[in-house]
């Protein structure tokens, strides 16, 4: 792990953290950060340009001059692209220049992005931009020009910390995210890359759970015929109850009202009696229990009923009727 200094709003040193190796210390994929980069640049085109064709134009309809006769080369429309004023041949149309980009793609971009700003030095950490309740801009510029005397500076934010938004976002030169808008096309732009302490905590509690889940997946790869069933039910029945008891019987709420909840680490149900649908924020689709991908769904969110995802937004894997069938065979 690469350890890093954290200092305070007076520029002095208070601490110090180890960034987990599995996101700030990874091969560099260079191809692999050029293409999650483009279809992120892609994606944020309007795509509305337009051109109209000769039929398009308006006007054009008579035939300018006899077809025979004048000695000059037969035309049957003032519109035709060959005259000013007429119409665009293979010009711009409207289109969606967006490209599907998977997730752990640009997870990887995203780490390998971090691994090479950690690797020469930096990535910065802070307690906060500022001392007190008030913002002061002043007071920000001055400790992030001493932290380093590049230009491009990213400081990522927790999204309650709202005196420091205030304080840094007029700043020249000086790019702003919140910790779960981080991505790699910003983290390239900027040379030194600047975390508060809270900023850093709400970015690891997600990247680093998902690694870790990717090695356990890779490690369960044994083959089925292999397999206890009993003991596999036996040892989900565990860690389902140890997350629960991990939660201390508390539940929060996952943002779609009271009938949804946040998972637990790795995805796992905070009341497994109560909350039994998936939710996939990304694709705003759910999944009941024993429905075809229940199991290889990793909750974002859980809801009591398919008609509490439903009333939330979110439709159906696979179709209603998909879904219906397997609540059936349950």
């Amino acid at each position: 792990m690469t350890s890093v200094d954290i200092l305070n709003p007076s520029g002095s040193k208070s601490g110090s953290v180890e960034l987990p190796a599995e996101i700030f210390d990874v091969t560099t994929n260079v191809p692999l950060i050029h293409q999650v980069v483009v279809a992120q640049l892609a994606a944020a085109r309007q795509g509305t340009h337009s051109t109209k064709t000769r039929a398009e134009v308006r006007g054009g309809g008579r035939k300018p001059y006899r077809q025979k006769g004048t000695g000059r080369a037969r035309q049957g429309s003032t519109r035709a692209p060959q005259f000013a004023g007429g119409g665009i041949v293979h010009g711009p149309q409207p289109r969606d220049y967006s490209q599907r980009t998977p997730k752990k793609m640009k997870a990887a971009a995203l780490r390998g992005a971090l691994s090479d700003r950690a690797r020469h030095g930096r990535i910065h950490v802070l307690t906060a931009i500022v001392e007190g309740d008030k913002p002061s801009t002043k007071s920000a510029a001055n400790l992030l020009g001493g932290l380093s005397d590049r230009k491009n500076l990213l400081v990522v934010l927790a999204r309650n910390e709202e005196i420091s938004t205030l304080s840094v976002r007029n700043l020249a030169d000086v790019h702003v995210l919140w910790a779960d808008q981080l991505n790699t096309y910003d983290v390239l732009c900027a040379d030194d890359v600047v975390f508060t302490q809270a900023a850093l905590e709400s970015f690891l509690a997600g990247p680093t759970q998902a690694a870790k889940l990717d090695k356990g997946a890779a490690k369960a790869s044994a083959p089925a015929a292999l397999v206890d069933t009993d003991t596999a039910d036996n040892t989900d029945e565990t860690a389902t109850t140890e997350a629960s008891a991990e939660a201390g019987g508390e539940v929060t709420e996952g943002g779609f009202g009271s009938d949804s909840a946040a998972p637990l680490a790795g995805g796992a149900s905070p009341d497994p009696v109560k909350f039994t649908v998936k939710g996939n924020k990304d694709s705003m689709k759910y999944h009941v229990a024993g429905s075809r991908w229940y199991d290889a769904t990793t909750a974002e969110v859980w809801f009591t009923t398919a008609e509490a995802a439903a009333a939330a937004g979110f439709e159906p894997a696979g179709g209603a009727k998909a879904q219906q069938v397997k609540e059936d065979d349950k």
